[in-house]
């Protein structure tokens, strides 16, 4: 007993996991309905424009045990395979593009799997329409066949097209493009084509009509959007001829002639008609219905018409024939016809040309000598020409005219009837120009106007000219220009001036000579136009260097041109510079420089540039000279006398140099020239008084003596001015305010006055190296005293100026001012600063007033005061 309860719990813990093993439950799907998104996709159903990749289902289930799932699509041998799915999540995708067209269910077995059992189901997924499918024609293409004569509104065709969508994107609806422009309608529903009411075809006019039909569905969604699919197509409508148009000529009018040389039985022309209904045409059958006279036949197949007498028989010269053209049917019947009229016109054989004629018969060549340019609308009456032609009526018309250089000569007349004399009239008297042409050819043209042949012929018309004096000499250019060195001897040739006379003999032969008032040092060779200078002529650029006139060239009839001659003298670098003195003296305050000035007289550039230098000076480092103005300074490191004496032992400070001037020229020239420099400190004011006293600080008693002669001008002045006041006040009974003196005398133009007279620069001329403005009228009854009687006094010629070698120089030595102003350069003074006491510009207006004395009494004769 013991034993059997030890195996009882063992076993019977083994038989109850047999009967769980046994007892396992396999997994299901749920069923959520048609509609669900989840389950096991019974009763699926999507579009077919449904996008790859879309998420289109969840395989969903579960397992009674509880265990895991895993999902799985199979699909029939053979079967496209639309879907793929997740195994453990059961997402279902779509992975190849559906079409209900071509396939609207898919069969898919889904099965669910816990691990050890599996349960598949076999599932149908419906495929819905989209409008993806456009309209298809069937039975293209379309051509139909239409008798022209078929009834307005009549049905000539029925088109059918199909739409394999289903619903509205099925349905498909007919219309035509540019319903307008043709003769049809359609159906919109059926797609009946008819003729549109009131409208009829004709194969005449037009035989072939092309109609574009437009098939359009009913629209429905694709892919979200509402989409209208629609085709076109084009059908071929051919109009079939009736017979229903009468026959018509062809190439009417119709014209024929008969000739004198036509033999009887000769065709003249032909006639041709043909159905007006081209489609299905019938024959024509050709007949003369009067107007033949008995002289002309017609055949009644071709409609050819020949004429069956001889042409002399012909009585008439112009025959109108009425020409029948009927339709003969299939059957043999005649129905429809026309008429046409026919001119045949009997005239003479044109077998003659036109022949020209000179006073012996028939002549081709013509020649005449005539002087160029005669007067326009002359007669060339040397010419006889007469041209004629022996054919009759049309065939003896024929036109003249002249073949050659246009717009010289014109023919008269210019259309002729059987015969004429033949005009030739000048039209251009300046074409007609021995120089361009000596022998002018044309050629005289007769040729018929109205007949086929157009016969014709020519006649050689040579003109030979004779010349005349008719052309001016020409130079080759309106004026010369020319350049000679001004160190040229007398006789060099300048330039040779060309003229062409085109005229011929003693005519075109040439005379140069010239003329004006540049001509004086210039000749020119008669016959060759070489110009050349005076045999004594001297040339020099600095005196003048321009020369121009006129050059004349002349024909031995009088007639003659001008040109212009232009010389340039061109300047040789044959002057030195030249300095103004050559010893010069200078007084060099330090801090300012002394300027030197040579002058070259040459004319141009560069040789009258200067350059300066210094040649010599002792010490050598203590100037500096600018090459190109010719100014003078110490060396920068001299600012004292101090630094000058410990230079040198020359304790005057009064150096020489050698300066040099060099001009620019090839070859060059250069001048030397020995400078006095003085060199001093600046202790006074810049001023006139100041370089007074430094020209005069070596010669004391002069400046004294210059002080005391201003004083002594000063007081005798004073005198003068009270007497002439006193004179004038008692002549007129009225004493003037003294005021009224001090107004008239105004201080600015005494000092303008007194800066013109001091100022000396280098002028343009002799003449304008002094310059003293002077007011006479202040200084003629200045008090404005109606009692003194002042003769007016006209203004003298001008002095003389002095000669230039007297001319005063800025810096120069001898040159003195009899005023307490001193010795001015330009430069360093502008305007006199003022001073206390006595000024500088109350000792100018004392000079000033000085000289205006003097001048008024020299003008008067008076002695002086």
């Amino acid at each position: 007993m013991k034993h059997v309860r030890h195996f009882t719990p063992s076993l019977f813990l083994s038989l109850v996991h047999v009967c769980l093993v046994q007892a396992n439950y396999a997994p299901y799907f749920f069923d959520n309905g048609a509609r669900s998104t989840n389950g096991n996709m019974a009763l699926l159903s999507l579009s077919e424009d449904t996008p790859v990749g879309t998420h289109v289902y969840t395989l969903n289930g579960t397992d009674p045990e509880g265990d895991p799932v895993t999902y799985g699509l199979t699909y029939e041998a053979g079967s496209r395979r639309y879907f793929a799915v997740d195994r453990n999540l059961g997402n279902v995708t779509l992975i190849e593009e559906l079409d209900r067209e071509k396939e609207d269910e898919i069969e898919v077995i889904v099965s669910i799997s816990d691990g050890l059992s599996t349960v598949s189901e076999k599932v149908r997924i419906l495929v819905m329409d989209a409008n993806d499918e456009s309209p298809e024609f069937i039975n293209t293409p379309y051509i139909v066949q239409v008798p022209e004569n078929t009834p307005s509104s009549s049905s000539i065709f029925k088109i059918e097209a199909i739409d394999k969508d289903t619903g509205s994107g099925g349905s498909i609806t007919y219309f035509l493009q540019n319903i307008h422009a043709n003769k049809f309608t359609i159906d919109r529903h059926s797609g009946v084509l008819r003729i549109k009411p009131g409208v009829t075809l004709d194969y005449e006019k037009s035989r072939t009509h092309f109609v574009v039909v437009v098939a359009k569905d009913g629209g429905g969604k694709l892919r979200g959007d509402n989409k209208v699919f629609s085709a076109t197509t084009t059908v071929t409508i051919n109009v079939e001829d009736v017979q229903d148009t009468p026959p018509m000529f062809i190439g009417t009018p119709y014209y024929g002639y008969v000739y004198e040389d036509t033999l009887a039985g000769s065709e003249v022309l032909t006639v041709v008609a043909l159905d007006g209904d081209r489609g299905k045409p019938n024959s024509i059958h050709y007949c003369i219905v009067n107007g033949d006279e008995g002289s002309f036949a017609i055949s009644n197949t071709t409609g050819a018409i020949s004429v069956i007498k001889s042409p002399n028989q012909l009585k008439k010269e112009v025959y109108e024939l009425k020409v029948k053209a009927s339709e003969v049917s299939q059957e043999g019947d005649i129905s429809e016809h026309t008429f046409a009229m026919v001119t045949i016109r009997v005239v003479d054989l044109n077998n003659h040309p036109p022949t020209f004629y000179g006073e012996n018969g028939p002549q081709n060549r013509f020649e005449l000598t005539m002087y160029e340019h005669p007067p326009e609308g002359e007669i060339l009456r040397g010419l006889k020409i007469t041209v004629n032609d022996s054919d009759q009526g049309a065939n003896a018309k024929f036109n003249l005219r002249l073949v050659g250089p246009g717009g010289i000569f014109r023919v008269v007349p210019q259309t002729v009837l059987n015969e004429a004399q033949v005009t030739i009239i000048v039209e251009n008297s300046a074409a007609i120009d021995y120089e361009s042409s000596k022998v002018l050819t044309f050629k005289l043209l007769a040729i018929e106007v109205n007949t086929p042949e157009k016969f014709s012929s020519t006649a050689d018309v040579v003109i030979r000219l004779l010349d005349t004096n008719d052309n001016v000499p020409k130079f080759s250019s309106d004026y010369y220009i020319a350049r000679i060195p001004e160190n040229s001897p007398g006789g060099s040739n300048v330039v040779a001036v060309t003229a062409t006379d085109p005229d011929s003999g003693l005519w075109g032969e040439i005379k140069y000579s010239i003329y004006g008032t540049g001509a004086d040092l210039f000749l020119i060779h008669p016959s060759t136009g070489i110009i050349y200078t005076q045999p004594w002529a001297v040339l020099d650029a600095e005196v003048n260097s321009k020369y121009n006139f006129y050059v004349k060239a002349e024909d031995t009839d009088g007639k003659y041109s001008l040109a212009e001659v232009f010389i340039t003298v061109l300047d040789v670098n044959d002057h030195s510079p030249e300095f103004n003195e050559n010893i010069q003296e200078k007084t060099m305050i330090i801090g300012s420089p002394v300027k030197i000035e040579a002058i070259d007289q040459d004319a141009e550039e560069p040789n009258n540039i200067v350059d300066y230098s210094i040649m010599q000076a002792d010490p050598a480092n203590v100037f500096d000279i600018d090459q190109s103005t010719g100014e003078i300074k110490l060396k920068s490191y001299i600012r004292s006398l101090d630094i000058i004496h410990n230079i040198t032992n020359n304790k005057d400070c009064i150096w020489s140099l050698v300066v040099q001037a060099k001009d620019r020229g090839s070859p060059s020239f250069s001048t030397t020239a020995v400078l006095k420099i003085d060199i001093t400190e600046e202790t006074l004011h810049k001023g006139p008084m100041a370089a007074f006293l430094m020209q005069t600080k070596d010669n004391p008693m002069k400046a004294l003596g210059v002080l005391a002669g201003v004083m002594g001008i000063m007081v005798l002045i004073t005198i003068m001015i009270s007497t002439a006041m006193f004179w004038r006040n008692k002549r007129s009974n009225k004493v003037m305010p003294v005021r009224r003196i001090i107004k008239k005398r105004q201080v600015p133009p005494s000092r303008t006055v007194r800066m013109e007279w001091l100022k000396f620069k280098r002028p343009s001329n002799a003449a304008e190296k002094f310059v003293v403005e002077e007011d006479v009228k202040s200084l003629h009854n200045e008090n404005s005293n109606n009692n003194v009687q002042v003769v007016p006094v006209l203004p003298a010629a001008p002095a003389p100026p002095p000669p230039p070698a007297l001319a005063p120089r800025g810096d120069g030595p001898g040159w003195r001012v009899p005023t307490v102003s001193g010795s001015l350069t330009p430069k360093h003074i502008i305007k006199p600063p003022k001073k206390k006491g006595h000024s500088s510009t109350h000792n100018a207006l004392v000079s000033e007033l000085k000289m205006r004395f003097e001048k008024r009494n020299a003008a008067f004769g008076e002695p002086h005061i």
